[in-house]
């Protein structure tokens, strides 16, 4: 099978973004995948200063934590983004770590298959569909990877109102197994 990377981009403690990753990963693991869980939790990620020296490099000048998340990126098969939905789009965290990824660009980078997992208090059809396409931007970047599939886990309010979605955890968790 593959090696899967989830990375987690809610900052708060014990987040819905958090129980249902880890339903995901759950799922995957079960699938036979090695899986790998990386929080933006305690990280520290400046933001990119636009200078381009990456892309003759494959490494960031700023160094922080985003050089490693960056380096786990570039080896795995399988991404998977899991994010809350913050005023119908993806959180700014996500957005910064994106940014932060341009040196994969002209990298040899393994991961062909992206996809993503989002949350919110909202559960309009439409909600996640900013965040989709922020990553799609984001994935059309890479010519040998897809944006292969996205989950949106609406309705959930509190911060430990996942762990009684029954349903929504078991949504995450066939995600993950049905994960390529």
């Amino acid at each position: 099978m593959s090696k899967v990377l989830v990375i987690t981009t809610s900052l708060r403690a014990r987040s819905n973004s958090d129980v249902l990753a880890g339903r995901l990963a759950a799922g995957a693991r079960d699938a036979g995948h090695e899986v790998e869980c990386v929080s933006l939790k305690g990280k520290k990620l400046g933001f990119c200063i636009g200078c381009f020296s990456c892309l003759k490099t494959q490494r960031c000048a700023i160094k922080d934590d985003a050089v490693e998340i960056a380096d786990k990126v570039m080896n795995a098969d399988t991404l998977v983004f899991v994010t809350p939905i913050y005023y119908y789009e993806m959180a700014g965290q996500m957005k910064t770590l994106l940014d932060r990824l341009n040196p994969l660009y002209s990298a040899d980078y393994k991961f062909r298959k992206v996809y993503m997992l989002s949350v919110a208090a909202e559960d309009e059809e439409t909600t996640p569909v900013k965040a989709v396409n922020g990553l799609q931007g984001w994935v059309d970047c890479f010519d040998k990877a897809e944006l292969a599939g996205s989950l949106f886990c609406g309705g959930i309010t509190d911060p430990s109102e996942a762990e009684g979605k029954e349903t929504e955890l078991r949504e995450a968790y066939e995600f993950g197994k049905s994960l390529l």
